[in-house]
């Protein structure tokens, strides 16, 4: 009741409702016209003794198929050039669509502004008759790939009570010149004349970056450097060459058709054009008006303002044309964020009611536990875990997930499936040196990280890794974390030389993502001295710190640090690479809690073997001690 109260123009009956009553009406009108013509033909037939149906006059069967012939050879012809301009989106019936808002989870910050956008949609026309304003006419959905775009487009429509007409950017090229803005105008045909029957009408174009690219030259693109770039890391072994792996820029370049676009900005501006019988109404009116004296001139149809939503989703805005983003194409531009820790609680509770599970899984403390392991996860990643762990709980012989079964596949997701392969003795001992290493430094220097998974077992080209997030969620971090990388990343290099007195190739990778985090302290964070961002020119930043001498002098600073703090910090605490890579070639992969519990057990084993000696010299002590007088 507090909601429609804070909301006026929810009171009342909706626009589209009123409208879908009037459209209602006029069609069952026209349809007891047609009925009652027929029936009055047939009574006057009867009573003539008039045929009902007039008597076809007789034709050469020869002639008739030469005809027939021809007829078809023209229905080909034009039946292909209308197909290749036919609209390619498939309609749905709101009560086709079986999800509501309410289904929507983990994107509550959209959520209230989509209610409000349906609530303009359904109250259109008091809103711009009473209220003088615009409403809105176009909403842009931006976001990664399932972070539930589609389904959010689909409850509006379910919501509003209107017609959803889907399509896809991708159906409406042709490999015909002309044919992809033939179809955009049937689509936009189709939603007007939609709009007009039902009432109103909501329209989707999925990934509308495929037709409505930036005019006037090519794009390029390349990735973003931020905090949240340090949010989970993996630290591996590979046995590639220095150099041959590595981060990669992800260039795209595409070059826009100018006339698609074009035809996309023409069509957003005409949702109030008329259509069918008032086009044609308007076209006699005004060829008779040439005739007629300017007092005597007759008023044409002034088209409605047709209830119409048009939403596209893209994952790549900055890529679009800019006259789109315009208001008055798309008046409202969201963000589809992965959800936070309590959005990712609230996907867990949703998902795991329609699936089987152990009791275990109720525990609230193991619901977030998974929700805090799945820091930046999509809803559909989340959902696809799940999905996961009921397929690992099908093959141990159950029929309900257990949370071993979850994590089990958020494991696979995360660093993929183990690869048996066979090491030699010594490469095998090697390896569990060098991630015995990682796991040492990052329990070390970084308690505000969760070690996940410690593991000699190959898994794609790592031969081994350690995979190890934060702790809790945080959007920003500090230059003491970001330090604490780069020394994560130096402790499987350092191991290596301390125990085997030289490196292999193993620590390539691990020297790139060193390298990777030391250059966003150095050239984007300002946490070594200069406040020069080169952020600021647009190209990699990696690339940019390397080409400076004075920036790649400070980013060589960093890294010998780095190397220094690591090398004290493992030469003091030997035994601890010691008890994990014993544990790692006798288990071969260590989840969780189990790497700490080594290395608690070995801190503690240390602690008390120091404390020996000092407890015999203080007992020899007292023994010696001579009784008092």
């Amino acid at each position: 009741m507090a909601e429609e109260l804070q909301s006026p123009i929810r009171q009342g009956a909706h626009d589209i409702a009123v409208e879908r009553e009037r459209v209602r009406r006029r069609r069952v009108y026209r349809l007891a016209g047609a009925v009652l013509a027929i029936e009055a033909w047939v009574i006057t037939a009867a009573l003539a003794g008039w045929p009902l149906f007039p008597r076809l006059p007789h034709v050469d069967p020869f002639l008739l198929t030469i005809v027939v012939f021809f007829v078809a050879m023209l229905l080909i012809v034009v039946l292909t050039t209308f197909g290749t301009s036919r609209s390619p989106h498939l309609t749905y019936r709101p009560e086709q669509v079986d999800v509501r808002l309410d289904d929507v989870i983990g994107i509550d910050p959209v959520k209230e502004d989509v209610r409000r956008s349906i609530d303009l949609f359904q109250t259109h026309r008091r809103f711009a008759d009473q209220m003088g304003g615009t409403p809105r006419r176009g909403l842009l959905f931006e976001g990664l790939p399932g972070t539930g775009k589609t389904m959010t487009a689909k409850a509006m429509a379910a919501e509003a009570g209107v017609p959803f007409l889907f399509v896809s950017a991708t159906s409406f090229q042709s490999m015909y010149y002309g044919a992809t803005a033939r179809r955009i105008r049937s689509y936009f045909k189709a939603l007007r004349a939609t709009a007009r029957r039902e009432g109103g009408a909501i329209g989707f174009i999925e990934e509308i970056d495929a037709i409505a690219l930036r005019r006037g030259g090519m794009l390029a693109g390349a990735p973003a450097y931020g905090p949240s770039a340090a949010s989970a890391c993996v630290s591996s072994s590979s046995a590639r060459l220095p150099g041959l792996r590595g981060t990669t820029t992800n260039a795209v370049i595409s070059e826009g058709t100018g006339g698609v676009v074009n035809e996309l900005l023409v069509q957003m501006q005409s949702f109030d054009e008329p259509t069918g019988v008032d086009k044609l109404y308007n076209r006699v009116v005004a060829a008779i008006n040439l005739l007629l004296p300017a007092h005597r001139q007759i008023m044409q149809r002034r088209p409605g303002r047709a209830p119409i939503l048009l939403i596209a989703a893209t994952n790549r805005a900055d890529s679009l044309d800019p006259a789109l983003l315009r208001p008055g194409r798309f008046d409202r531009h969201l963000t589809f964020s992965t959800p936070d820790a309590h959005g990712r609680r609230a996907l867990v509770d949703h998902f795991l009611t329609r699936r089987s599970h152990e009791v275990g899984l109720d525990d609230p403390a193991l619901r977030d536990r998974i929700a805090a392991a799945t820091n930046g996860w999509t809803p559909v990643m989340i959902e696809h875990l799940l999905d996961e762990a009921l397929v690992n709980a099908l093959r141990r012989g159950a029929t309900t997930m257990s949370f071993q079964d979850v994590e089990q596949a958020r494991i696979t997701e995360m660093v993929g499936i183990g690869q048996p392969v066979r090491y030699t003795e010594a490469e095998q001992r090697l390896i569990a040196t060098h991630e015995a290493g990682h796991a040492t430094v990052a329990w070390l220097v970084a308690p505000n990280r969760t070690l996940e998974v410690l593991t000699i077992i190959r898994r794609g080209d790592a031969l081994g890794l350690l995979a190890h997030g934060d702790c809790e969620e945080v959007w920003t971090h500090s230059q003491y974390d970001l330090q604490a990388l780069v020394q994560i990343s130096m402790g499987g290099w350092v191991a290596e030389e301390l125990f085997f007195g030289q490196t292999t190739t193993g620590p390539a990778s691990d020297l790139a993502a060193a390298t990777r985090t030391a250059a966003q302290m150095v050239g984007a964070a300002g946490m070594t001295g200069s406040l020069v961002s080169f952020l600021a020119a647009d190209r990699d930043l990696v690339s940019c710190v390397l080409a400076d001498s004075a920036a790649r002098e400070q980013l060589e600073g960093v890294l010998d640090d780095a190397r220094s703090t690591v090398r004290r910090l493992l030469s003091r605490n030997r035994h601890l690479v010691e008890a994990l890579r014993d544990a790692l070639l006798d288990r071969h992969e260590l989840i969780g809690p189990e790497i700490t519990d080594v290395l608690e057990r070995a801190a503690a084993l240390a602690e008390a073997r120091a404390a020996r000696p000092a407890l015999a010299s203080a007992v020899a002590s007292r023994v010696g001690e001579k009784p008092a007088a």
